[in-house]
């Protein structure tokens, strides 16, 4: 039986890694895109190739829409297929919600480039494929979608936009290609590293009593995309009970 392929961009490390690992623990051959980490993204290929599956490596920055063209490309000559995108690359700069000014022309346009017009073309690129294979698209976004709050305000509304952009995908894609969101709250990942003690401390005071790994958040990954045939459109929050409403 021929092996499903599994895209998940910014994969080298982080939440990405994980869910690569977790992909291909469950027998999927596994596309690792990176933009900067190349030795780390070879350190993942590695340690998947370990588990028996192909793993290809791509270095493409998803704002950049040829190089998102490349990559899936590239991904069908090699392995004929691709069933699976999950869109976890993303940026930020860390700007407090109160300093206005600090929030410059040149973060917004990052953040917005990459975090919504990059997942879209990936989305949008990846698309034909997918429905062949009545394929799933998973859009790793934020709780700082939904509340507004997070490392800045820019960042909070990429998010929100882009959850908005896994509904509208869902009604256009459907009923072959299934596309919804995972939206983490505090994950152990180097974003976190500077502040790890606050974040940590922050996070004792929650129903579950701790901050979320990477695994936790492909774990998930792996439920909707296999568990779940009758999801489309939701955007799923997993933040330990931080923010229940």
């Amino acid at each position: 039986m021929e092996r499903k392929v599994a895209l998940i961009t910014g994969s080298s490390t982080g939440i990405g890694r994980a869910i690569a690992l977790k992909l291909a623990g469950e027998g999927m051959n596994i596309i690792v895109n990176y933009s900067r980490s190349e030795k780390d993204a070879y350190k993942t290929k590695k340690d998947i190739e370990n588990l028996g599956v192909k793993c290809l490596v791509f270095k493409a920055s998803i704002e950049d829409e040829e190089a998102v063209k490349n990559m899936i490309e590239k991904t069908i000559h090699e392995l004929n297929r691709l069933d699976i995108l999950v869109n976890n690359a993303g940026v930020t700069n860390f700007v407090d919600h109160e300093d206005l000014d600090g929030l410059k022309d040149e973060y917004w346009d990052r953040v917005m480039n990459v975090n919504v017009k990059g997942t879209f073309y990936c989305c949008k690129l990846a698309y034909p494929y997918l429905k062949k294979q009545s394929g799933t698209i998973v859009n790793i976004t934020s709780v700082a979608g939904q509340t507004g709050l997070g490392s800045s305000i820019a960042y909070a509304a990429s998010k929100a936009a882009a959850n908005s952009l896994t509904k509208s995908l869902a009604r256009v894609m459907a009923p072959k290609v299934r596309v919804n969101s995972i939206a983490p709250g505090l994950v152990s990942t180097r974003w976190i590293q500077d502040n790890e003690d606050d974040m940590r401390h922050l996070a004792e005071g929650t129903p579950l009593g701790r901050i979320a790994t990477p695994e936790d958040i492909a774990e998930l990954t792996y439920a909707v995309i296999n568990h779940a045939g009758f999801l489309t459109g939701e955007i799923i929050r997993v933040d330990g009970g931080m923010f229940i409403n």
